[in-house]
């Protein structure tokens, strides 16, 4: 099925990763500003989108400054996808069907990295909620299920088929979850098998990372998740390195500066609590020295201005 619809032609290479409980507004709009080309929500429930389920909403909140953005949605059941897609499609610059999430609280609802073992379900999927709606459409998919199971080169060609306008790709099994090395060489492989964008995920952490998985494979773009933790600043550091071959790094007090930022923009878009401040301030100082000691003594906090204390102490520590 051939589509007028387009993956937009982005700015820059890299591609900031759907990541659960992590990439909200606020840390979406810091990756935008540190150079990511394109951010999206977290994974969303699209039962939930479809009957207008007010937390669900919450997180799809929105904002200009971080467009282009994309929305990530998972069901296994056609008619909510499809009404989820067509809500999302209002505020939301492309929608993404996950196909490959590893959770097992998500696999038992027979959605995810389930649905790779159902190529005629994801073809139904695909087909109608492109058909549905304006906004281009891309999947995000796995190797395979398992080492015996990898099936993503023909995946790839049934979301083509089926109208989906780019393929998001990473390099490891469902069953794999995030351990051991993700396999490039399946990027390579869908990369010259269709003939549309190809965004390439798995084990890039750095500008060299980067720069070899785009000469290896060729893909189009390049998503980047678990390193971008607490870390806005690796798209900066990425682009840097992709031009110029130089390796900037932040200093401690930048990565400071970034946490409090982030915690202003949780206040701005009304999504501050105390519980992410603290998760994140634990992110944002990872590595720094005094942070193993600042993990054990966010324990037992329960107050904003404390982690504020403790976080600025960590800019007296040597």
């Amino acid at each position: 099925m051939k589509t007028s619809k387009q993956f937009p032609k982005l700015s820059g290479k890299l591609v900031l990763a759907p990541m659960h409980d992590i990439t909200n507004v606020a840390f979406r709009l810091m990756c935008k500003r540190y150079g990511a080309a394109l951010v999206s929500t977290e994974l969303l429930s699209a039962n939930a989108l479809s009957i207008k389920n007010k937390a669900t909403l919450e997180l799809a909140q929105t904002c200009k400054e971080e467009k282009p953005t994309a929305c990530q949605i998972f069901s296994d059941n056609t008619a909510n996808m499809v009404k989820a897609a067509k809500l999302m499609e209002k505020e939301f610059d492309v929608i993404d069907i996950n196909l490959g999430c590893p959770s097992e609280k998500i696999m038992k609802q027979g959605s995810g990295g389930a649905l790779l073992k159902q190529k005629n379900k994801i073809a139904e999927l695909v087909k109608k909620i492109s058909n549905a709606i304006e906004k281009p459409l891309s999947v995000k998919i796995r190797s395979g299920f398992d080492k015996e199971n990898i099936n993503a080169v023909d995946i790839a060609k049934t979301c083509e088929k089926n109208g989906a306008n780019a393929v998001i790709i990473h390099g490891r099994t469902v069953k794999q979850g995030y351990s051991g090395k993700a396999d490039w060489n399946i990027i390579k492989k869908i990369k010259e098998n269709i003939g549309i964008p190809v965004i390439g995920n798995g084990d890039v952490v750095d500008g060299e990372s980067c720069k070899k998985m785009l000469q290896e494979t060729k893909c189009d773009y390049v998503m980047i998740g678990r390193a971008a933790i607490g870390n806005p600043f690796i798209f900066k550091e990425i682009n840097e390195y992709l031009k110029t071959g130089k390796i900037i790094k932040q200093t401690k007090e930048e990565k400071i500066k970034d946490y409090f930022e982030y915690i202003e923009l949780t206040k701005k878009f009304n999504i501050f609590s105390v519980k992410d401040a603290k998760l994140r301030a634990q992110e944002f100082t990872k590595g720094l020295p005094g942070s193993s000691k600042l993990r054990q003594k966010l324990n037992t906090i329960k107050d904003w201005d404390e982690i504020k204390e403790l976080v600025s102490g960590i800019l007296k520590v040597e």
